[in-house]
């Protein structure tokens, strides 16, 4: 089983990076919140990593912090909930404010995360209320930044459907994001939460 890596970032996508260990590079995927904490490519990298082991596939899923991975792993315990929408939920909401949504059962904030209906909203906080309370809060760590380019709208919109919007939804988000405030395109990873939380 492994528990994380360290080496060099060489690839860094919104969802999935490629980490180089000892001349091996092993492709990670990662929600929004960790993509915002790795430096650029070419730079050392830590990941907490959980891994998911199928007849067809070895999937590797990597973290920031030990909270981010272990609320993974808690919303994985959820009837109906697999690796990828787990990913979802997570690039959708920060780990504090999930858990403040889930403790106080504050379906709104829930629903608002793509993906999250009010069935799966109730489930999350009747499965995870109690589970949760134990989970230490974030550490809090600095925002990585990515300097605007002019590729920053399709990145954006290619990041929203691998996390299960179709492409007219995610060209519709991105567009509305940048038409609401111009300033979110200046990195990649505002213009994604800017597409997410259109209200934010």
């Amino acid at each position: 089983m492994i528990a994380s890596l360290q080496g060099v970032l060489r690839e860094k996508k919104p969802t999935e990076v490629l980490l180089e260990v000892g001349g091996i590079g092993y492709l990670v995927n990662i929600p929004l919140s960790t993509f915002e904490k790795l430096g650029e490519p070419g730079t050392s990298a830590h990941l907490l990593t959980h891994m998911i082991v199928r007849e067809d596939a070895l999937q590797l899923y990597g973290f920031a912090s030990g909270e981010e991975r272990e609320t993974f792993r808690l919303l994985m315990s959820v009837t109906g909930i697999g690796p990828k929408m787990a990913q979802g939920i997570l690039s959708g909401i920060g780990v504090t404010d999930l858990h403040d949504a889930i403790a106080r059962g504050d379906l709104s904030a829930l629903t608002a995360i793509p993906g999250v209906g009010k069935k799966l909203a109730e489930r999350l906080v009747v499965e995870l209320r109690d589970k949760l309370g134990k989970v230490a809060a974030a550490a809090s760590l600095s925002d990585a930044h990515t300097p605007a380019t002019s590729g920053n709208r399709e990145e954006a919109i290619l990041a929203l459907v691998s996390l299960g919007y179709n492409r007219p939804a995610a060209e519709r988000a991105v567009a509305l994001a940048i038409k609401t405030d111009p300033q979110c395109a200046n990195t990649l990873q505002s213009l994604i939460k800017a597409a997410i939380h259109p209200s934010r």
